[in-house]
């Protein structure tokens, strides 16, 4: 899977100003009225949509400023970060969706080439494209939880691939998050947008 490290837009205060109306320090301003870094993602996505109908990639394009700037961190010592969705419903049951993450020979058909993989708890994936994850827990069928290691996009990040029935078809969800970037989170929903369509078309072939 190719990753470009692109943002879909310039995110610098001149583009906040002419997409928004406002810098960004005039949002953190507002952030910090509504209750700050304490008040949750959550609420201040809500009201930075309901009452400013502020778009949703400047929505958490702030918020992550808005985290960084205020020296908020995780756990691990790093901001939160971004996190990404890209979901496909495809015409073929959970079990065949999963099965096409399961060997390397299904893998080089559409993920991109030269997969190696050990499908099971604890097995490594890499790829000649770079991509290289730990599979954390396999559930055939279900779900797929992996820690990504790309050195260049996403490095040590969760994602988790979901496979949800959806009447004659499946929906698969894959979530990646802790992205540090706005260029990472925007080249990785790309990446694995594209990646779906893939599995879509080789599945309905």
């Amino acid at each position: 899977m190719k990753i470009e490290l692109r943002a879909e837009r310039p995110h610098d205060d001149a583009a906040a100003k002419a997409d928004t109306g406002r810098t960004r320090a005039e949002w953190f301003a507002i952030m910090d009225g509504f209750g700050g870094v304490d008040t949750g993602r959550s609420k201040i996505n809500q009201h930075l949509h309901q009452d400013y109908k502020v778009d949703p990639w400047w929505i958490s394009t702030l918020n992550v400023d808005y985290e960084a700037a205020h020296g908020a961190r995780e756990h691990d010592n790093l901001p939160k970060g971004y996190t990404i969705c890209a979901t496909k419903a495809i015409a073929a049951s959970p079990e065949a969706c999963c099965e096409a993450f399961s060997s390397a020979e299904a893998l080089d058909r559409w993920f991109g080439p030269d997969n190696e993989i050990d499908f099971r708890d604890g097995g490594a994936w890499v790829n000649g494209d770079g991509n290289r994850a730990v599979l954390r827990k396999c559930t055939p069928g279900k779900s797929i939880r992996m820690v990504w290691h790309d050195a260049y996009a996403g490095a040590n990040t969760p994602v988790e691939i979901k496979f949800q029935p959806n009447g004659a078809k499946t929906t698969v969800m894959v979530t990646h998050d802790r992205l540090q970037t706005r260029e990472e989170a925007d080249g990785l929903r790309r990446a694995w947008g594209g990646a779906l369509d893939r599995l879509k078309h080789l599945l309905e072939a």
